[in-house]
C-alpha cells in the first residue's frame, strides 16, 4: 500500500527525521560520562584511569557492536534495531544512578550502553540512508551525521548544569525519560524500506511499491579484506576514532577543567564544538556529493592534525573557545567521505556490514586512545604528550585516505557500482 507523507513529502525525509532524532539522543548517552567523570571521582574516589577505563570499555564495544548491527539491520531493519538499543542503553542508564562499585560501572557505562547505543549510532545512519535515498545520499548522511554533533551541543551544556545543581544521577534520569520517549514516533512512523510504503528511493529508476534492487551483488566481509582499500579505510578511520571520541571526546573536558577553566564553561565550548560540528558535518556531505571524497577526506584530517598540534599551548578559556570552533568543523566531517567511498568502492549492498566494521576499527581506535589518555595522565601529570601523539597520527591518517583508490560512483539513474569480482 502507498502511504503518503503530508504535503507530498518524500517520506524517507520522515525516516531520515526519526533516525536524526534517535541518533541525538544516542549521542547525548554516549557522549554523558566526559560530564560525570569529575563529581563520580570525587563521590566514589575512583581514579581517572580506571574511569578512562570504564569509557574505554563503551567506545570498544559501541565499535565492536557495529558489524553486529550492520547484520542485524539487514535482518530485523532499522526500527526493531533501534527499539533493542534504546532499550539496552535505558537500562545501563538506570542501572548507572544506583551505582556504588567499579564493576558496576564497568558493567552499565561500560558493556550495557556502549552495545546499546552502538546499536543506533553510525551503521544504522549509514544503511537508512543508503537504502532510502540515491541522489543527495552524502547530503543525507552528512544530516545524519550532524545527529552526533548536535547531541554534544545540546547535552553536555545541560547535563553539566544539572551535574552543578542536583548532582550527576539527575543527567542518566534525564536521558533514561527522553529514551523512553523516542519509542512512541519509532512504533508509530519508522519504516524500514521504501517499499513499505509504496515507493522507491529517491533519485533512482524503477516502479514505486519495488524493494531496492542492487545491481551487484553484495561483497562478503573475506572478499573486502583481500583488497588494500578495506585496510586504508578501517587505518584512517581507526586514526579518526583515536584522536575524537577516545582522545578529545573523553578527556578534553577533563583538561580543561583541570587548567583552571570552570566547569559550566568548559562544557559550554564543548556544546560550540557540537555546534561547528553540525556545520561541518552537513557541509562534508554537501561536498561529498560534489568533490572527490579522497581529497575531502585527507583535507579534514590535516586539518585535525593542526589543530591538535596547537592544543597543548591552550591555557584559557578564549584559547579553548577558538580550539573548539577549528576542531568542532571537522570532528564527524570525515563520516560521510568514508561512507561513500566505502559505497564507491564495495557497492552500496555491501555498505551495512563493511561500513560495520570500517566503524568497529573506529571505535577500536577510540578506546585505545581513551585508556592511554587517562594512563598518560596518571603517569606524565598532563595530556600534552597524548595531544601530540594524536596530532602525529591525523597526519598519517591523511596519507592513508589519499592512498584510496574507487571504481565510479553510482548515477542516480543507475543501482549500484560493480562489485569485486
Amino acid at each position: 500500500m502507498r502511504i503518503k507523507a503530508p504535503g507530498g513529502l518524500y517520506y524517507g525525509w520522515i525516516v531520515v527525521a526519526i533516525t536524526f532524532v534517535v541518533g541525538l539522543v544516542g549521542s547525548g548517552v554516549r557522549s554523558s560520562p566526559t560530564v560525570f567523570i569529575t563529581p563520580i571521582e570525587s563521590e566514589f574516589g575512583w581514579d581517572r584511569a580506571a574511569l578512562a577505563t570504564a569509557i574505554a570499555i563503551n567506545l570498544l564495544l559501541f565499535g565492536l557492536f557495529a558489524p553486529v548491527a550492520g547484520m542485524l539491520v539487514e535482518r530485523i531493519g532499522p526500527r526493531r534495531l533501534m527499539l533493542a538499543g534504546i532499550a539496552l542503553y535505558g537500562v545501563g542508564l538506570t542501572g548507572s544512578i544506583f551505582m556504588d562499585s567499579l564493576w558496576q560501572l564497568g558493567l552499565f557505562w561500560g558493556v550495557v550502553m556502549g552495545v546499546g547505543t552502538g546499536a543506533t549510532a553510525s551503521v544504522l545512519q549509514a544503511t537508512v540512508a543508503t537504502r532510502w535515498f540515491v541522489a543527495r545520499r552524502g547530503l543525507v548522511i552528512g544530516l545524519l551525521g550532524t545527529a552526533t554533533s548536535t547531541g554534544q551541543l545540546i547535552f553536555i551544556p545541560v547535563l553539566m548544569g544539572i551535574v552543578v545543581a542536583v548532582g550527576w544521577r539527575g543527567g542518566p534520569l534525564l536521558l533514561a525519560l527522553l529514551a523512553a520517549a523516542l519509542v512512541i514516533p519509532i512504533l508509530l512512523w519508522m519504516k524500514d524500506d521504501p517499499a513499505d510504503v509504496g515507493a522507491q528511493p529517491f533519485g533512482a529508476t524503477g516502479e514505486p511499491g519495488q524493494a531496492t534492487k542492487p545491481e551487484a551483488p553484495a561483497v562478503g566481509l573475506r572478499a573486502a579484506t583481500r583488497t588494500p582499500e578495506f585496510w586504508l579505510l578501517c587505518g584512517s578511520f581507526l586514526i579518526c576514532g583515536a584522536t575524537s571520541n577516545g582522545l578529545i571526546g573523553t578527556h578534553l573536558l577533563p583538561h580543561s577543567i583541570e587548567h583552571g577553566i570552570p566547569a559550566v564553561a568548559a562544557a559550554a565550548t564543548v556544546g560550540v564544538m557540537g555546534g561547528m560540528n553540525f556545520v561541518g558535518t552537513l557541509a562534508s556531505g554537501w561536498l561529498t556529493d560534489k568533490v572527490d571524497p579522497r581529497r575531502l577526506l585527507a583535507v579534514f584530517y590535516v586539518f585535525r592534525g593542526v589543530s591538535l598540534f596547537i592544543l597543548p599551548f591552550v591555557s584559557d578559556f578564549s584559547g579553548l573557545l577558538i580550539f573548539a570552533i577549528i576542531f568542532g568543523l571537522d570532528w564527524f566531517a570525515t563520516v560521510p567521505p568514508t561512507i561513500i567511498l566505502t559505497a564507491q568502492r564495495f557497492g552500496s549492498r555491501s555498505v551495512g556490514t563493511l561500513y560495520g566494521w570500517i566503524f568497529a576499527c573506529h571505535q577500536l581506535g577510540a578506546a585505545a586512545a581513551s585508556f592511554g589518555g587517562g594512563w598518560i595522565r596518571v603517569w606524565f601529570g598532563d595530556y600534552y604528550l597524548a595531544f601530540f601523539a594524536g596530532a602525529t597520527l591525523a597526519l598519517i591518517a591523511a596519507g592513508l585516505a589519499s592512498l584510496i583508490r574507487v571504481r565510479q560512483p553510482e548515477s542516480t539513474a543507475a543501482g549500484p557500482v560493480s562489485a569485486l569480482a
